[in-house]
């Protein structure tokens, strides 16, 4: 199983990002968290809307459909945050699911 974008970005509490908006938005924050939909909740907000000064903020959400993509800092250790730590029950239940979800065929040769 792929280790999800949204599941990796979920991860990174505390690390500082800079998130590119699909409108040229630019900002430099701290992640606090990362749900589903990569909504992502900041501290700490530098923000830098086209042709405008950049505004300081305490907190913003970005809503995750605006998102072009994610700037990672320099240096950052990506293995400790690649490991996927699904636990075994988890992986189980996912595996007891897809079954399930498989066509039974039936009848004999065709």
């Amino acid at each position: 199983e792929d280790m999800k974008l949204v599941k990796f970005l979920m991860k990174m509490l505390n690390e500082t990002v800079t998130v590119e908006l699909k409108n040229g938005t630019v900002i430099v924050g701290t992640i606090l968290g990362v749900d589903v939909s990569m909504n992502t909740h900041l501290k700490a907000v530098k923000l830098t809307m086209k042709g405008k000064d950049t505004v300081a903020l305490d907190h913003l959400t970005v809503r995750g459909n605006n998102i072009r993509y994610f700037v990672l800092p320099e240096g950052m250790h990506l293995d400790r945050f690649l490991v996927d730590d699904t636990s075994k029950v988890e992986e189980k239940t996912i595996a007891a699911a897809k079954a399930r979800m498989k066509p039974k065929r039936e009848g004999g040769r065709r």
